[in-house]
């Protein structure tokens, strides 16, 4: 099996309070879960979520999918790297083929990943079996081991519950921004009682309940944990931006010397912002966000 040494982690990850009055001033007392510290380059929940993958491939080639500026996909490849494992990114949009690629996709090519394009239509229908085999041919990964796209499987799942550990008895909510929902989905499963899970998902379509209570009847058995979603900061959709979360984003850095990574990041504390502006959040209560990645320079969103 591939020696998981190159991927080791610095767990548990640091808790650290930072002083906001947007929070203080609403009696809110804010922490930052700083998963984005975990390892240098698989950085936060994609550590959580692929190494347990690795472990279960057991030395295969990893193939896994994603679009123009997936973290994930970013993060498999780094993993192939650091193990010497063949990796393939199966990547939405067959346009994209012919044209220069993004830094996101130009660092998972520079780190070996080998990169397969498909149309969007297919792309949307990898979940069938048929189809997925067809892709899996036309990429020469018919013998890989398959991660889904964000990583988010059993396996991944499970790992994300030592997060919830982590922070178990430390926080009131625990919060955590949300793309495919296996973060949110093992870190609720991970808390102790009388803590709760707030998932803020950032792609528009208010889907992800049922993908979230899947993933842990999967996973767990049943739905597991007491876990909310709040759909209502996105800012548009992945990617996607507006000049207030910009703004927040930049404040946010200079009130606190944190890098703001946009894609995930922002929309959580903005969310949560606002949230303590509604109170939503009890006098007294203890918060703690799940920092998930820090910034590339192919993270920053279009705005609006």
């Amino acid at each position: 099996m591939t020696s998981p040494d190159p991927l080791a982690p610095a767990l548990p990850s640091p808790l650290q309070e930072v002083e906001d009055d947007r929070f203080s001033a609403r009696g809110v007392r804010l922490l930052l879960k700083r998963d984005d510290l975990v390892h240098p380059e698989l950085i936060g929940n994609k550590w959580r979520k692929l190494v347990p993958n690795i472990e279960a491939a057991r030395g295969r080639p990893l193939v896994t999918f994603g679009g123009a500026y997936s973290n994930h996909l970013r993060a498999t490849a780094a993993a192939g790297r650091l193990l010497g494992l063949p990796t393939v990114g199966v990547v939405r949009g067959q346009e994209l083929a012919d044209r220069p690629l993004n830094p996101s996709l130009a660092r998972c090519a520079a780190d070996g990943m080998r990169l397969h394009f498909v149309e969007r239509s297919v792309y949307r229908r990898k979940g069938e079996p048929e189809t997925l085999a067809a892709i899996l041919r036309a990429a020469g990964a018919e013998d890989a081991y398959a991660v889904p796209e964000g990583g988010s499987n059993t396996a991944a799942v499970r790992g994300c519950r030592e997060l919830g550990a982590e922070l178990r008895g430390r926080a009131d909510v625990v919060a955590v921004a949300c793309g495919t929902g296996g973060t949110l989905a093992g870190l609720a499963a991970g808390l102790g009682p009388g803590q709760r899970a707030l998932g803020v998902p950032v792609l528009r379509g208010g889907f992800l309940e049922a993908d979230v209570q899947a993933l842990q009847e999967r996973a767990f058995g049943a739905r597991t944990g007491d876990w909310t979603l709040d759909d209502r900061f996105h800012c548009g959709g992945y990617a996607r931006s507006t000049p207030e979360l910009d703004a927040f984003a930049a404040d946010f850095e200079d009130r606190h010397g944190l890098p703001v990574e946009r894609l995930y990041v922002a929309k959580l504390l903005y969310g949560l912002a606002a949230l303590a502006d509604e109170g939503a959040f009890a006098r007294g209560a203890t918060v703690a966000a799940v920092i998930t990645g820090r910034p590339f320079p192919s993270d920053q969103p279009a705005s609006r």
